[in-house]
């Protein structure tokens, strides 16, 4: 299923939630630096994610912040108790299994793909509290940036059995 087909049924899901979302279509983008041009006029809090993980016991991790913020990998990963030095980068294969997306596009929105609940969310307390309008991610793709309200991500997350675990990274 390529990516149009997974926008597709990720709309439908939030339909069928009563989510209103706003999308900005625009140039396939790898960096947070190369999308902020294409979404600054946007009001809320743009993200990065990272996927990641758990070198000893194999668990996969995904990590949504807002873009300014530093994550520190190794602080993390002791606060998760996995032990320091223990959380990597996961291979796009992986990526590709769980959330069906590749290289700049593994988003909270891409958790729906996730059936078996086997990827565990991490997710910046700020966007969740911040008082943002909306929270913004790619939608399976990164030729686009869909905004949901806090409250909607919430539901979404509980929808898709992903709990989020609310981490400050100020």
């Amino acid at each position: 299923m390529g990516s149009a087909e997974l926008r597709a049924e990720l709309e439908s899901l939030l339909k069928s939630l009563s989510i209103e979302w706003v999308c900005v279509d625009h140039p396939e983008v790898f960096t947070v630096e190369e999308m902020m041009p294409h979404v600054e006029h946007l009001s809320g809090a743009v993200t990065k994610n990272l996927f990641l993980k758990d070198k000893k016991k194999k668990g996969l991790w995904l990590v949504s912040v807002r873009h300014d913020r530093q994550v520190n990998l190794n602080d993390l990963a002791k606060k998760l108790g996995v032990g320091s030095g223990n959380l990597r980068f996961a291979d796009e294969a992986a990526m590709m299994e769980k959330l069906k997306v590749g290289q700049g596009c593994a988003t909270a929105l891409a958790l729906f793909c996730d059936k078996d609940q086997s990827v565990k969310f991490i997710m910046d307390s700020d966007l969740a509290n911040g008082g943002h309008e909306r929270v913004y991610f790619h939608p399976m793709t990164n030729a686009a940036t869909m905004g949901l309200k806090p409250d909607d991500l919430m539901k979404f997350l509980k929808e898709t059995g992903h709990e989020p675990v609310l981490h400050s990274f100020e």
